[in-house]
């Protein structure tokens, strides 16, 4: 009878345990010695986290890596472009996910409703995450008003992918402009929304369509318009050329593997794996233009329910061998630091290949977005698309 009586008030106190009483005993100084052990560990070590990711973000051997450790359960959704979770985001309130991952440049997109809450550093484990990285993503749209909203998760480019055994370049002389030549009906894989800016780059990189290296179209929006419209020009004639646009990972590598494109416009990730699992005649590699650089970021909603956990998971995802993981399987650049020495050979390599020397240093980083950024840019992407 006691010891029914003991384990039924050792209950009721784990139910009436919060981190703020945790905090308050913790100050008055003696929580440690009293607090039942179940109690203590419960916090991290129990529950569930709902996560909305992109579609190859968190694979099982993830899952099971985290859950085996932690007994926490991830249930995962996912989602396919940037686009695509902020609707649901802002349909649902901030409401009925605990962790997201959108890419820096996005996060003004998030602030009218208030959709994402402002990150606890305290809880985050700094040390595992690449400083410079962490220090780059206040520049492209990681804070507001003093605060960070978006933790540095991975990096990668887009730049081109292309059948080594068609096509033949020389190291550092790979241009954007070699998709849009005579000869290549029905050959080149894009994007459309990237299109029109790696068109802007070229366009100016030889004197055609002056831009700032691209910048004029976060300058204004008469001067946005202004650049697209000569590149729509210079396009037209060579629409022809396009076999296969592609929004997604899938469709990138099935441009490739089923439509027939022996070059594009590509994440890294698409021809880094088409390298690794398909055919070594697939090569990847930053333009001499510049890569298109992008990262994607951890954010909590702001409806989040399980932040404990949340925070558990953030920390798991940044430790070098899980960060390793994540490269392995996806072909990304994790932001955590130390998990290179973990990476397969078979990425190392592809890593070389991608990034030439000068390569990183003249990447191209996607900018904060501007008001009129995404509505003009999704203008001229359905004109492409109807040249």
């Amino acid at each position: 009878m006691i010891t029914k009586l003991s384990n039924r008030m050792t209950q009721i106190a784990v139910k009436k345990f919060n981190r703020r009483a945790l905090l308050k005993a913790v100050a008055a100084g003696g929580v440690a010695a009293t607090m039942p052990f179940i109690i203590r560990q419960s916090l991290a070590s129990s529950g569930e986290v709902n996560v909305f990711a992109w579609g190859d973000y968190i694979k099982p051997n993830i899952i099971e890596a985290f859950e085996k450790k932690t007994g926490i359960k991830i249930n995962l959704s996912t989602y396919g472009s940037n686009e695509e979770v902020q609707s649901k985001l802002r349909a649902a309130g901030g409401k009925g996910f605990d962790l997201i991952f959108p890419s820096v440049d996005t996060r003004p997109e998030y602030d009218d409703g208030d959709l994402l809450q402002a990150v606890d550093e305290s809880r985050i484990k700094l040390d595992q995450i690449d400083s410079s990285i962490w220090r780059s993503s206040l520049k492209l749209g990681a804070s507001r008003r003093g605060k960070r909203y978006l933790i540095p998760f991975d990096w990668g480019t887009e730049g081109i992918t292309y059948d080594s055994s068609v096509h033949s370049f020389k190291p550092g002389e790979l241009s954007y402009g070699d998709m849009w030549v005579d000869g290549l009906d029905g050959k080149v894989a894009g994007r459309q929304k990237s299109i029109v800016i790696t068109l802007a780059i070229y366009l100016d990189s030889i004197g055609k369509v002056s831009s700032n290296r691209g910048m004029d179209l976060y300058k204004s929006e008469a001067d946005m318009r202004r650049v697209l419209d000569g590149c729509l020009k210079f396009l037209k004639p060579y629409k022809k050329n396009i076999g296969a646009f592609w929004n997604n990972a899938t469709e990138a590598t099935s441009a490739f593997t089923d439509a027939g494109c022996t070059i594009g416009q590509t994440w890294d990730t698409t021809g880094i794996k088409l390298h690794i699992d398909v055919d070594k005649k697939w090569i990847y590699t930053a333009p001499k233009e510049g890569a298109l650089a992008w990262m994607d970021t951890m954010a909590i909603p702001s409806g989040a329910t399980n932040i404990e956990q949340t925070y558990e998971l953030i920390n798991f995802l940044m430790t070098p061998e899980i960060g390793a993981m994540f490269a392995n399987n996806t072909g990304y650049n994790t932001a955590a630091v130390g998990s290179a020495r973990h990476l397969s050979e078979a990425n190392k390599a592809a890593f070389k290949i991608a990034y030439p020397e000068g390569a990183i240093a003249n990447m191209w980083w996607w900018p904060m977005n501007t008001p009129w950024f995404s509505s003009v840019r999704q203008e001229y992407v359905e004109k492409v698309t109807a040249l």
